[in-house]
């Protein structure tokens, strides 16, 4: 399943497949846009008890169960050989 053109629906439909009677709730939530971070805790009832799973905004929008790579400091050094 391809994360990047699904909405947070489509994967909390995908992954933990819940049931309509029981539905699902939002038991998390983050959205601290300074550091660029979002994410959703979703939890529902299976067949053995609870299932949460976290789902994380990346910088292209989409929903996936994996954080984001952070931003890491980073030096570009280029070389000229006209300038030497």
């Amino acid at each position: 399943m391809g994360s990047a053109k699904s909405s947070l629906r489509e994967m909390v439909e995908h992954w933990l497949a819940p049931d309509p009677a029981t539905g699902v709730r939002v038991t998390e939530f983050r959205n601290r846009r300074s550091r660029h971070e979002c994410y959703v805790c979703v939890e529902t009832l299976g067949a053995t008890g609870p299932v949460a799973l976290f789902f994380f905004r990346h910088q292209d929008g989409a929903w996936r169960i994996f954080p984001p790579n952070r931003q890491r400091p980073a030096m570009r050094a280029t070389y000229n050989a006209a300038n030497f």
